[in-house]
């Protein structure tokens, strides 16, 4: 098992979180809002959709050596669709085509040329006749859905044995309640396209002819390293600084101020190109370092995470001090103050819970934005590594495709709907804790 900088963080970061959540499991002042997330169906559903696509980064954080050809290193997502990876096709192809997308000279059996449209290596090789495609679709289809109620079923079925309440009624009405369906959906939706792209190239092929829907999904570790990890980087100096400018005040708050303030100056996307440039450099230097594809490619969006930390957490800095200079006011905190309360002890205890509800608000909004940031960048050749599967290369790679006669408009789409999906859930997940943990918001 090899284990990558950016995997090591993940999971480093999944077990933060775990320990996390068991210390403070049965907090009071905590079971309100927790409440009022579970009982928000919007909520609910996105925090379904989020922990879907998290799912997949973990499956894909999971590296190993292949035994075999040059000792690939692959994941166990890779592994899984091993089909998918290996059976490319000579350029482009449409979504479930059976033929490239150009034509070309082809020779025919009697050592004739003609002009035609080759018929592709995989996608549809299962075909005797063009004719009956839709009804095989449609055939593969159905058994995709009837493969994801099995697995539905096997799934509410372990969920049924280990619930508290399997004796209540009540539990079985599950499947008619918004989370489970979302559920059901995912599931199914999943079960047809992996059924469906043993078969064919649901989503088409590319230039090169690797298939845009293994791309997409392998996107999906990308968008989220960028969002989590960036994220794990700025909260420290954000809150450090916000909290230290608004209490302190005075010289304190005039160099934390001045700090930020110089650093927002500078323009993030020249910050961000040299740190990149010098990751470059470095790597070009230290050749024997870096001797395999994925290793480089890990290190550079490790350092893209951590350019977009250090120019990313002024905005909750500026938020945290202002917030903190309204409470450093109120009156338990003058009164700590008369009983001779200790300053980090009043930091620690009056001051830092009553601005994690802006923390954890600024979290889950700057996650979308920081995935976006990344498909940004990537457009202009300054993100990710090219070799690096993430939607802002695909989208980087669709704008001449968009330019052709007739438009390949399936590997733009496939990036925009699988961002789509991710930015929405995590947007409505965020609206949803900001009603649960903003004090200012009913009780």
């Amino acid at each position: 098992m090899i284990i990558l900088w950016t995997d090591g963080l993940i999971f480093a970061l999944i077990f933060s979180i775990l320990v996390l959540g068991f210390t403070l499991r049965g907090k009071e002042h905590l079971q309100r809002p927790l409440k009022t997330i579970a009982n928000n169906s919007v909520g609910m559903v996105s925090l379904v959709v989020l922990v879907f696509f998290v799912l997949i980064g973990l499956l894909d954080s999971v590296h190993f050596k292949q035994q075999g050809a040059g000792n690939e290193i692959i994941s166990a997502l890779d592994y899984w669709a091993t089909p998918l990876r290996e059976h490319g096709e000579k350029t482009y192809s449409a979504p479930f085509a059976s033929h490239l997308f150009s034509k070309e000279m082809m020779t025919q059996a009697d050592g004739s040329m003609q002009w035609g449209y080759p018929r592709l290596q995989f996608g549809g090789q299962h075909l005797s006749n063009d004719n009956d495609k839709l009804a095989d679709i449609f055939q593969k289809t159905v058994v995709g859905v009837f493969q994801g109620v099995v697995c539905f079923m096997a799934l509410m079925l372990v969920y049924w044995m280990f619930s508290k309440n399997k004796q209540d009624e009540e539990s079985l009405s599950f499947t008619f309640q918004p989370v489970p369906c979302t559920l059901f959906v995912l599931i199914t939706l999943s079960c047809i396209l992996i059924h469906l792209s043993g078969y064919y190239h649901v989503l088409g092929t590319d230039k090169v002819g690797e298939d845009v829907f293994y791309q997409a999904v392998k996107s999906i570790r990308t968008g989220l390293i960028i969002g989590t990890l960036t994220t794990l980087i700025m909260l420290p100096m954000a809150i450090v600084f916000g909290i230290l400018a608004g209490f302190f005040r005075g010289w304190v708050d005039d160099i934390i101020q001045y700090f930020y303030t110089t650093l927002n100056s500078i323009p993030s996307v020249l910050l961000i190109a040299a740190s990149i440039l010098m990751v470059q450099v470095y790597m070009a230097n230290h050749e024997a370092d870096f001797t395999s594809v994925v290793v480089r490619s890990d290190t550079r969006l490790l350092f893209l995470c951590l350019i977009l930390g250090i120019t990313s957490w002024t905005g909750l800095c500026r938020l945290l001090r202002a917030e903190t200079l309204k409470l450093r006011e109120m009156e338990y905190v003058q009164a700590a103050y008369a009983l001779g309360v200790k300053q980090h002890t009043i930091l620690l205890r009056h001051i830092l819970p009553n601005v994690m509800h802006i923390v954890l608000i600024s979290v889950v909004l700057d996650f979308s934005s920081l995935v976006l940031a990344e498909a940004v960048l990537s457009y202009i050749n300054i993100g990710v590594d090219p070799t690096t599967f993430s939607w802002g290369n695909m989208i980087n790679g669709a704008r001449l495709e968009m330019a052709r006669e007739p438009i390949v408009w399936w590997s733009l789409t496939a990036a925009f709907v699988f961002m789509f999906a991710l930015v929405l859930a995590a947007n409505l997940f965020a609206d949803t804790v900001q009603d649960a943990f903003d004090p200012r918001r009913g009780t």
